[in-house]
């Protein structure tokens, strides 16, 4: 990741006089276009190529159960479809192009399933990442049929109440997950990870436990085989998903003072501490090491998400910004 061309990205705000739809909650990026999910609901969709905002979204109506039900949880995108979830567990599907309205693929029962407090995805699978129902920690659909094949595990019921009050203030991260380029998936809390099969019933191939001070669910994250772990001292490693092997690991400066983030793609680990962005080497001679800053500081990120050409993360005042490796 060498020289860049960077920008920000620009939509016209809602006119209700709220700012709640102001509060970027989701980024996910494919070869052309960007999608960013808010607090209101809806998700914004921009073309790449020229830096515009093509679309807005908005889920079906229905009653909510809290201030914040109809939140973005995760977004799985590709350049002909969009996928969004939302805190109340609704799942919404959106063929681009097409200028038809969201389709509603799944009805969220957030009472007996609880919330859906994180949503990720590929062409074969999506999962789901609850909190506030023990037993039911995760949801796992097949992508091609939209049909649930399955409901278990416990993850995430040490945070089961504070996934109810996701519903009605803006509380930390619970948990995240993600899904690997094998038939599995890769979670975390603050205090665990797992990798379990999603082709075997949530089967758990691997889990650890032994972080004295805690996991920084920002900072979790995966790509193909490897997944990215931080820890509240800023220690980091990349593992394999498959064995939990170590490929490399490397210390986050900052990482004390907190709102560490991170994000990873199939070369380099990205991370935000203190106001800078920094890029390290994963693959390659020089494994591990610091690679570089970004001239870009100071921007109250607050989400973050890379692929094999840009880098996007959001701020707090709502600026969506764009890092572009390879339009040189």
């Amino acid at each position: 990741m060498g020289r860049y061309i960077y920008s920000t990205l620009h939509f016209v705000p809602p006119t209700n006089g709220s700012n709640d739809g102001l509060s970027c909650r989701r980024l996910s990026l494919s070869d052309h276009h960007l999608a960013a999910g808010f607090s209101d609901g809806s998700v914004r969709l921009f073309y790449i190529p020229t830096r515009l905002h093509l679309s807005t979204f908005h889920p079906h109506h229905r009653d909510r159960l809290g201030r914040f039900s109809c939140a973005v949880s995760g977004i799985i995108l590709t350049d002909s479809k969009l996928v969004f979830a939302s805190l109340d567990g609704d799942v919404h599907v959106v063929a681009i192009g097409d200028h038809a309205p969201p389709r509603r693929a799944h009805l969220g029962d957030v009472v007996n399933d609880g919330t859906l407090v994180d949503f990720a995805g590929n062409q074969r699978w999506w999962v789901g990442l609850y909190a506030g129902v023990p037993g039911r920690a995760f949801h796992i659909w097949n992508t091609a049929s939209e049909e649930l094949v399955f409901i278990g595990g416990n993850l995430s019921d040490p945070e089961a109440v504070m996934g109810w009050h996701l519903l009605t203030e803006e509380a930390h991260m619970i948990g995240r997950v993600r899904v690997t380029s094998f038939d599995s998936a890769v979670a975390c809390t603050a205090l665990q990870f797992i990798v379990f099969d999603l082709s075997n019933q949530g089967a758990i191939i691997g889990e650890e436990d032994q972080f004295p001070r805690g996991l920084v669910i920002g900072a979790f994250d995966a790509c193909k085989d490897s997944f990215l772990i931080v820890d509240n001292r800023g220690s980091a490693s990349v593992r394999r998903a498959d064995d939990l092997t170590q490929r490399c690991s490397f210390n986050v400066r900052g990482a004390s003072h907190g709102g560490v983030l991170g994000c990873m793609n199939g070369g380099f680990a990205i991370t935000v501490a203190g106001g800078v962005i920094r890029i390290w080497a994963i693959e390659g001679a020089g494994v591990g090491l610091y690679s570089r800053s970004l001239r870009e500081r100071n921007l109250d990120i607050h989400s973050l998400v890379v692929d094999e050409r840009h880098l996007t993360a959001c701020s707090r005042d709502g600026t969506i910004h764009l890092w572009d490796f390879g339009g040189l």
